[in-house]
């Protein structure tokens, strides 16, 4: 046994005491400044869950053919939708998406502004870097444990999860994107009398797109992948099929709904993938002319 050098019971005390401290005088502040994000995922929830099966598939498959303009992906986009009805797996699909595209798009309006931040300023780096370091080491338990204290069990605390763990890789990539960038062309952009801003909007964003999408698509799948875990607080879906099906070891339950994440991970996992390969031939051939 390691030897007891101090007692830790005091500093665990005080820690637990701040937080209940911050629940009793900062809880409804919390809770009012995380409505925006509640309502904005029982909008898209809602959407999901009204629209027309068949029209969803529609959707999906159009955006499959769109990005790959080949009958192979949206032929596979059908498949694994039709797989979710067929195995009565769609309402609860319907609400897994709900949450996976509410994080994705919240994590797109953060990460986004905070990489071009970092790639403009060295200083900010070092201090942001170390931030998401935490946020994609740190256990998902350890910090629902002080949003379920600040909003109960539900919705938000699962969303608010599943945003700081799906975040960081758009902010490293959309860093690493736009520092990538060729210095010569930069340069060029400089001497045809660019500002800052225009050459950021006009030239490094457009060059790092690629690279900016393939962090959209890692959040986009780190964010399903948090399902399970968000159905213990509440968030229901595919993730709560899962739970179900260890509480009452029913191996078919937690199978199939495992199965239909799978089948959404790989619908948007293909879909961004495409788009991005569109993407890299468009810039490869602005910079062949």
């Amino acid at each position: 046994m390691f030897p007891q050098i101090i007692d830790t019971r005091p500093l665990r005390r005080a820690v637990d005491d701040g937080l209940n401290w911050v629940v009793r005088n900062w809880g409804d502040g919390f809770e009012a400044a995380a409505y925006p994000l509640l309502m904005l995922l029982k909008a898209i929830e809602d959407l999901l869950v009204a629209t027309p099966w068949w029209v969803v598939i529609v959707v999906l498959t159009g955006i499959a053919w769109l990005a790959s303009r080949r009958w192979q992906l949206p032929a596979l986009v059908l498949t694994a939708l039709l797989f979710l009805g067929v195995m009565d797996l769609w309402k609860d699909a319907m609400t897994t998406l709900a949450l996976m595209l509410a994080a994705t798009i919240t994590a797109i309006v953060l990460s986004i502004p905070l990489g071009v931040w970092m790639s403009r300023s060295m200083s900010v780096r070092r201090a942001i870097t170390p931030l998401l370091d935490l946020m994609q080491t740190l256990p998902s338990f350890v910090y629902l444990i002080p949003a379920v204290m600040v909003f109960g069990p539900g919705k938000i605390p699962a969303l608010l999860a599943t945003i700081v763990y799906a975040a960081p890789p758009l902010v490293r990539l959309t860093d690493l994107g736009l520092r990538t960038v060729d210095p010569a062309v930069m340069e060029a952009s400089r001497a045809f009398g660019a500002n800052p801003a225009q050459r950021l909007v006009k030239v490094q964003i457009p060059l790092a797109l690629p690279t900016i999408l393939a962090g959209i698509n890692q959040t986009t799948m780190m964010a399903l992948s948090m399902v399970v875990i968000a159905s213990m607080i509440g968030a229901g879906g595919l993730g709560y099929q899962v739970l179900q099906g260890i509480g009452r070891l029913e191996v078919s339950r937690g199978l199939f709904a495992g199965l239909g994440i799978v089948a959404l991970a790989i619908v948007f996992d293909r879909i961004a993938q495409a788009f991005g390969r569109q993407l890299q031939d468009r810039i490869g051939l602005l910079e062949a002319r």
